[in-house]
């Protein structure tokens, strides 16, 4: 059964850990459906490891509408967060009409903006007019040049500070959800302890309400670097790159198609072609 958003606050007041992770077409999002896993993400993490961009700024909606879509296909009785690109959400009104795009065309249950207390106006515009808004706080990829690049926020007692009262801001503000990436766990079990709202966490630590994690970097889709804070369960690119390398070579030999895989017709109609 797909769960709601009150069925997440209830999964953190009886410390039911909450799972997320990301999809982002039809055959990954049936399978996470079929996993049982309590949340899709559709994230603009897309841009970097399906669309080849080096960061999430060149997503554009068009981009996170045509792959909310083909998730949503793929999971229907599973709850869908979409990602709101960069510059989408600057000002209320775009911010009310790309959001609601996501929601009528892109099938999405809720949508996802980062940014702390410089957002409180926009989140609460959106849920004011019954928009579900998830929170995103800590290293925000958005604006990761701002933050000195893709590393660990909140380390000291200003940045920690900021983060503790941005989460605060938003709950107030109206999010249901907070997103907390890269930040020291300790701090991530302090802002959970501390808002009303269900935590997930992403490199920060086991004390949030829930986790998410990229699909590619959890499977191994490719050998590249990923963050200290994922965590792989399985390694499936040498398994592809091996099959694929077996496809070559059998095709290479003749070996593929066999009679097996071809088809056939009855010698008399051959004979009577001329």
């Amino acid at each position: 059964m797909k769960k709601m958003i009150p069925d997440f606050k209830k999964m953190s007041e009886q410390e039911n850990k909450i799972t997320m992770l990301t999809a982002y077409d039809f055959p990954t999002a049936q399978i996470m459906e079929k996993a049982g896993v309590d949340v899709i993400l559709v994230g603009d993490s897309l841009g970097m490891v399906v669309l080849g961009y080096d960061s999430t700024v060149p997503v554009t909606m068009e981009d996170m509408l045509h792959h909310a879509k083909a998730v949503r296909r793929g999971a229907p009785n599973t709850f869908m967060i979409v990602d709101m690109p960069y510059l989408t959400y600057a000002r209320p009104k775009d911010a009310l009409r790309n959001a609601g795009r996501l929601m009528q065309e892109g099938g999405a249950d809720a949508v996802k903006l980062e940014g702390g207390e410089e957002y409180r106006e926009i989140i609460s515009f959106l849920t004011k007019a019954g928009i579900p808004v998830v929170g995103h706080i800590g290293l925000t990829p958005q604006t990761a040049g701002l933050l000195g690049g893709y590393k660990v926020q909140g380390t000291e007692i200003h940045s920690a500070s900021k983060l503790l009262r941005d989460a605060g801001i938003l709950a107030q503000a109206g999010v249901f959800m907070l997103v907390l990436e890269a930040i020291p766990a300790q701090l991530a079990a302090k802002i959970t302890q501390s808002i009303s709202v269900p935590t997930i966490g992403i490199g920060a630590g086991n004390q949030c309400d829930g986790q998410v994690l990229v699909i590619h970097d959890m499977i191994g889709v490719s050998d590249k670097t990923v963050p200290t804070f994922v965590k792989r369960y399985e390694m499936i690119e040498p398994l592809i790159v091996d099959a694929v390398q077996k496809y070559c070579a059998e095709v290479k030999d003749a070996a593929f198609p066999s009679d097996i895989h071809s088809f056939s017709m009855k010698e008399d109609v051959l004979n009577k072609l001329t």
